[in-house]
């Protein structure tokens, strides 16, 4: 078999529809627009979220809430979750990915107090919650924020 003996698979390939060329082609006149009307026209038809004049929804429903664009959200990690280090073990954010604990960590992480510690580790993350902190200390460990 060689390069020039190739072709699509029998069916694969559809011909584009040639639109505005005469009667005989089946999409002449009109080219599937219908008849006049607004998005009959060149550049015509609507902008995004239009409703013909009615209120659009994005304006009819309440605004709530304060929404900060300039946020740097945290990734979270439990305590419990770092019991699976080694004894004496140096935890940071890249540590915590290379684990699978974190699939991203764009900002930061922020250490949760949910669960509890055995292993004396030394843990570096941007925050840590009062009680992760009182939890890492009680067991021996050091809290690192960087």
């Amino acid at each position: 078999m060689k390069l020039s003996e190739l072709s699509p698979v029998a069916g694969s390939v559809k011909e584009a529809k040639r639109k505005g060329r005469g009667i005989g082609s089946g999409n002449g006149k009109t080219a599937g627009r219908g008849h006049k009307g607004q998005k009959a026209r060149s550049g015509g038809g609507v902008r995004v979220g239009f409703e013909g004049g009615q209120m659009p929804l994005a304006r009819r429903v309440p605004k709530r809430g304060f929404n900060n664009i300039f946020a740097k959200p945290l990734e979270f990690v439990n305590v419990s979750a770092l019991d699976r280090f080694e004894d004496g073990a140096e935890i940071d954010a890249q540590a915590l990915l290379s684990a699978g604990l974190l699939s991203k960590c764009k900002y930061g992480v922020k250490i949760l107090g949910n669960g509890e510690i055995t292993k004396k580790l030394t843990v570096r993350a941007s925050a840590f919650s009062e009680t992760a902190k009182e939890k890492i200390e009680a067991a021996g460990g050091k809290t690192e924020v960087v």
